[in-house]
C-alpha cells in the first residue's frame, strides 16, 4: 500500500488558490465569449498574463514561481480558473503540459530560449500527440522523426491538437527507428501548416498540424532518442491530475447555480431546495464534490515527488471526478428543471464543458483498463 501523505494546502498554496480565484472573477464577465470562442481570447490571455499564475508551471531558473512544478498547486489554480472559465482552464493548463517537456527535457540553450516566455505568456505553448486514426493507443502514431543534414525531419500529421494554430511552437511526439523521439518544432517552421479542427460541442482552440519534410535543428530534441514516449507519459503524470482539479472547479460551479436556484425559487409554497428529492439530490452532489476533491489532492501530492509511479493514482483521480461532474452537472440541470435548458445560461455551458473531460488526457474506459491491468498484477510495495 502507498503509504499516507499529508495534502493540506500550505500557507503559500491558499495565497496562490485566493489569486486563482480573483482571476476567475475578472475572467466571469468574459466567460460566456472566452468559452464560446476558437480562438485565443485577447482580454482573458491578457488577465492571465496579469495575475503571473503561469509562472507557477516553470521552474524559478527560467522565469518561474519554485524550484520545481508542484501538481498540487497546477491542479487547485485549475480548479479555481475552471470555476469560472474553460477557456480561461485551457490557457493555463497548456502553457504547463506544453512546455513540461521543454523543462524536463530541453536542453539548456532550448529552455533558456522558450521557457522564460512562457511563463511571461509571451508565447502560446502546444503538444503535439493525437493524429487523425490515432486517440487513446499513443504508441500507433505514425508521424516520422528522423536526424538527416542539417537536424531533424518531421513528417506526418496530427489532429485535434489545443492551440493548434494559435500555438508558437509544438513539442511533436513521432516515431524514431524502433523508438519514439519528441521534438520542438517552431510554428513559423517551413513545412508546417496548420488548419482549424472540429467545431465541438464545447467549443475550443484546436488545430490539425500536417508536418511536410520539416527540419528542425538536433539541438531541438526533446529528451533522449528513442525514449520520447516515457517523457509524453512523464507529462501526463504531471498533468492528469490537474485534470481532475479542473473538473472539481466545473462541479462546483454546476452545484452553486444549482444551489442559487433552488433556495430563491419558490414551489408549492416553500422554497425548491426544502423539498425532498431536489435536497437529497444537491446533497449528493455535495458529496461526491467533496470526495473528488479529495482524492485529486492527495493524488497531486503523490505525483510531486514521483509521477510516473503514482500515475495509476492520477487516473484514479481523473476518472473520479471527471465521471463525478458530468453527474453532478447533470443533476444541476434537472434541480433547475426547464430553466437548467435555457441556451446561453451558465448552467448549459457548464453542462457541455463537463462532457470532454470524461476522454480527453485519457477516455475514462482505457485508464479502467489500464487500472484493471495493473490491478491483476497485485499491491505495489
Amino acid at each position: 500500500m502507498t503509504p499516507a501523505v499529508s495534502f493540506d494546502l500550505t500557507d503559500f498554496q491558499k495565497q496562490v488558490q485566493f489569486a486563482a480565484r480573483t482571476l476567475g472573477t475578472q475572467c466571469e464577465p468574459y466567460a460566456d465569449a472566452a468559452d464560446a470562442s476558437r480562438e485565443i481570447h485577447r482580454e482573458v490571455r491578457e488577465l492571465l498574463r496579469t495575475s503571473e499564475l503561469v509562472r507557477h508551471v516553470v521552474p524559478r531558473a527560467f522565469g518561474g514561481h519554485d524550484d520545481e512544478l508542484s501538481p498540487l498547486t497546477v491542479a487547485t489554480i485549475r480548479e479555481a480558473l475552471m470555476y469560472s472559465s474553460a477557456h480561461l482552464d485551457s490557457l493555463f493548463a497548456m502553457q504547463g503540459a506544453g512546455s513540461y517537456p521543454i523543462t524536463v527535457g530541453g536542453s539548456e540553450e532550448l529552455r533558456k530560449a522558450w521557457l522564460p516566455r512562457v511563463a511571461a505568456l509571451d508565447v502560446i505553448a502546444g503538444i503535439a500527440l493525437t493524429e487523425p486514426g490515432v486517440g487513446s493507443d499513443l504508441r500507433g502514431v505514425s508521424t516520422v522523426i528522423e536526424p538527416v543534414s542539417g537536424g531533424l525531419r518531421v513528417r506526418g500529421r496530427k489532429s485535434f491538437i489545443t492551440n493548434g494554430g494559435a500555438a508558437d511552437y509544438y513539442c511533436v511526439l513521432g516515431r524514431e527507428g524502433d523508438g519514439y523521439s519528441m521534438v520542438l518544432v517552431p510554428a513559423e517552421a517551413p513545412g508546417l501548416t496548420t488548419e482549424r479542427g472540429p467545431d465541438l460541442i464545447a467549443p475550443h482552440v484546436l488545430g490539425e498540424l500536417q508536418f511536410e519534410d520539416v527540419v528542425v535543428p538536433s539541438d531541438n530534441r526533446l529528451g533522449v532518442a528513442g525514449e520520447g514516449f516515457r517523457l509524453m507519459l512523464r507529462t501526463l503524470a504531471v498533468f492528469r491530475v490537474s485534470v481532475a482539479g479542473s473538473a472539481v472547479g466545473l462541479a462546483q460551479a454546476a452545484l452553486d447555480e444549482a444551489v442559487a436556484h433552488t433556495a430563491g425559487r419558490q414551489q408549492f409554497g416553500r422554497p425548491l431546495i426544502e423539498i425532498g428529492a431536489v435536497s437529497q439530490s444537491l446533497a449528493m452532489s455535495w458529496a461526491e464534490v467533496e470526495t473528488a476533491r479529495a482524492i485529486t489532492y492527495r493524488a497531486a501530492a503523490l505525483a510531486q515527488s514521483d509521477p510516473l509511479r503514482h500515475l495509476d493514482l492520477s487516473s484514479i483521480a481523473k476518472i473520479s471526478a471527471t465521471e463525478a461532474a458530468g453527474r453532478v452537472v447533470d443533476r444541476a440541470v434537472q434541480a433547475m428543471g426547464r430553466f437548467g435548458l435555457v441556451r446561453g445560461s451558465k448552467i448549459e455551458r457548464l453542462y457541455r464543458n463537463a462532457r470532454p473531460g470524461r476522454i480527453y488526457e485519457g477516455a475514462t474506459e482505457v485508464l479502467l483498463d489500464s487500472l484493471s491491468r495493473r490491478l491483476a498484477k497485485g499491491p505495489r510495495p
